[in-house]
This record gives structure tokens, sequence and C-alpha cells, in this order.
């Protein structure tokens, strides 16, 4: 078994929702961290966990990233934190696993699945460091964590769409202390 610390500064939590039933509009948060526990000789047995800081949400503009930190969506006073624990791993294919794990949103925990690619061989950097990468999707009901805001449209639909599309770009160094 290997430990290997979410890099902040390399990895992203994006994400996609559709804006008034005709364009995506995408965003990220842009304080990740977390760890991953690999057991390369039974990737089924590897652990994940990630804690996203809520108020660093970004979508380039800073009006609508002050109404999402309110009560109305995350209520980042309140909600600091958006959590991942896994719970089970299961190995897909040579490139892909799916991870299992306990979402926590706004104080409400779902169990979603996490299509991961990866991980990418182990890679020494130039200053001593050891990295690999990994790419990991799912999509969400907002509504079913309690992000249920929204306003009608006069013609007909809605402000904001319930799936949101996640995705991790996620650059691991070991942790050899």
């Amino acid at each position: 078994m290997s430990t290997w610390k979410i890099d902040p500064s390399h990895s992203h939590a994006q994400f996609t929702v559709r804006h008034l039933m005709i364009a995506n509009v995408r965003g990220e948060f842009t304080k990740v961290s977390g760890t991953v526990t690999l057991d390369e000789t039974d990737v089924t047995r590897s652990q994940a966990e990630a804690v996203i800081q809520t108020a660093s949400i970004d979508t380039r503009d800073e009006k609508r990233d002050t109404h999402l930190r309110s009560a109305d969506f995350f209520d980042a006073e309140k909600n600091p934190t958006i959590t991942f624990r896994s719970t089970s791993v299961k190995k897909v294919s040579e490139e892909e696993v799916a991870v299992t794990g306990d979402l926590t949103i706004r104080g409400v925990t779902m169990s979603v699945v996490l299509k991961v690619e990866g991980p990418t061989p182990a890679a020494k950097t130039p200053w001593g460091g050891i990295k690999r990468g990994a790419s990991a999707s799912t999509k969400i009901s907002r509504k079913a964590f309690g992000l249920e805001w929204n306003a009608a449209l006069e013609t007909g639909g809605v402000l904001v769409g319930d799936e949101v599309k996640i995705s991790l770009e996620l650059e691991l160094e070991l942790d050899q202390a």
C-alpha cells in the first residue's frame, strides 16, 4: 500500500450545469485536498478521501459566486466543505475503476460512483517527488443534496438545471513521510 496526497496546485474539481435550459455554465472549486491509499496488487482494496473548500467556488462571475456561497445554494458559512470518502472500488478495466463513496454536500450524504481513469504510472519529478495522475467523473442531482433554489422562466422551464456533471483532474504526490 502507498499513500498519495492530492496536489492542490495541480488538481481541479470542476462542474457543469445547464443555465436557462439553453447553455452549460462551468465552474470549479479551487481548493481541493485529500489522499488516495493505493494497493497496486489489488486495486479493490484502495481508498480515497477528498475535501473541497466550498467558499473556493469560481464560475468567473463574482456576483454568481457570491450567490452560490449563500444559503440559497451551498451555504458556505455553515457548510465550509464538500467531502468524499470511498466505500468500495471495483476494477472495470486495465485503465478504469469505479469508486463508490459517500459524497457530502450541504450536510446531505449520498452514495455516488466515480468513473476513474488511472492512476497513471508513477513519474519522478525534477525536484525528487513521485507523482501520478487520475481523472474522475460523475453526475448528481443538485436537488438531492438540498441545492434547490431555482427560478421559473417566462418561456417555461427553469433557470438552473438539476443535473450537475462533475469532473476531477487529480495530480497525486507520493507521501514519503
